[in-house]
C-alpha cells in the first residue's frame, strides 16, 4: 500500500483525487505547514526539498507532483502507454501542467520569491495574464481530448486543481479567474464533483461542498493549507 504525504488543499490534493479515482489503496499522512513539519528532518530524509506531496511506494518515495502521476500513469495504466497514439499529447500536457503552469501560479502564490515588494502589483498582473492564457490553451485542449481530461485523469485532475487555487490564492489578492469563461473546464469540473470520491475527500480536506466549481478558503479538520 501507498503512503500519501499530504497536506489540506496543496498538490497533495491532486494525487488523493486520482488513487481515489483509480480505486488504488493508499494511506495519508499529515504534513503540518503550521508547524513546518516539511521541513523536519524525517520527511527531508523522504523528499529534500521538502515540499508536498510525496508518495510512498513499494519502490521509494518519489516527488513532483508530475512525477508521481506519471508514474501512476504507467504502473496503474491511468494513461496512454508508451506506443498508444495519444502518447504524446498525454505527455505533452502533463509536463505543460507541471513545468509551465503550475510553476507560473507558484509565481502568484509566493510574489516575495520572485519580485520586490514595491513590483508586486504588475508582478501579479503580469502572472495571471500568462495563467488565463494557459487556462484558454487547456480550455481548447481539453475540449478537443475528452478522454485525456476526464475526470479522475492526472490530466483532469491536475487542471482542475490549478483552477481552484487560482480563484482562491493568495487570500488578499484581486480576483482574476472566472470559471465560466473556460466552458470544457467548467464542464469537467461540474463532473468531477459528481463523481463519489470528491465529497469524500473534500470532507477529509475541508474543500467545502462545490470545491471546483464555487471554490472557499478550506477549513480542514487537520493540519493546516499554508
Amino acid at each position: 500500500m501507498y503512503t500519501l504525504h499530504y497536506a489540506p488543499d496543496n498538490a497533495s490534493l491532486i494525487i488523493r483525487l486520482v488513487l481515489d479515482g483509480a480505486g488504488i489503496p493508499y494511506r495519508t499522512a499529515l504534513v503540518n505547514r503550521a508547524t513546518r513539519q516539511q521541513d523536519s528532518a524525517a520527511y527531508r530524509a523522504l523528499n529534500p526539498t521538502g515540499l508536498i506531496p510525496t508518495l510512498e511506494t513499494p519502490h521509494g518515495p518519489i516527488s513532483e507532483t508530475g512525477a508521481i502521476l506519471l508514474w501512476l500513469s504507467d504502473t496503474h495504466k491511468l494513461g496512454p502507454a508508451p506506443g498508444d497514439p495519444d502518447r504524446p499529447t498525454f505527455l505533452k500536457w502533463l509536463f505543460f501542467l507541471s513545468n509551465t503552469a503550475h510553476a507560473d501560479l507558484r509565481m502568484i502564490f509566493y510574489p516575495h520569491q520572485y519580485t520586490p515588494s514595491d513590483a508586486a502589483a504588475a508582478h501579479h498582473e503580469i502572472i495571471s495574464t500568462r495563467m488565463l492564457r494557459h487556462f484558454g490553451l487547456l480550455d481548447t485542449v481539453a475540449r478537443q481530448n475528452p478522454r485525456l481530461f476526464a475526470p479522475a485523469t492526472p490530466l483532469g485532475v491536475y487542471t482542475l486543481a490549478l483552477t481552484r487555487w487560482s480563484a482562491l490564492y493568495p487570500v488578499n489578492a484581486p480576483r482574476w479567474m472566472d470559471l465560466a469563461a473556460f466552458p470544457a473546464l467548467e464542464a469537467l469540473a461540474q463532473a468531477q464533483e459528481a463523481r463519489v470520491e470528491t465529497p469524500v475527500i473534500a470532507r477529509a480536506e475541508g474543500l467545502g461542498a462545490h470545491p471546483f466549481t464555487r471554490p472557499e478558503q478550506p477549513t480542514p479538520p487537520e493540519g493546516s493549507a499554508y
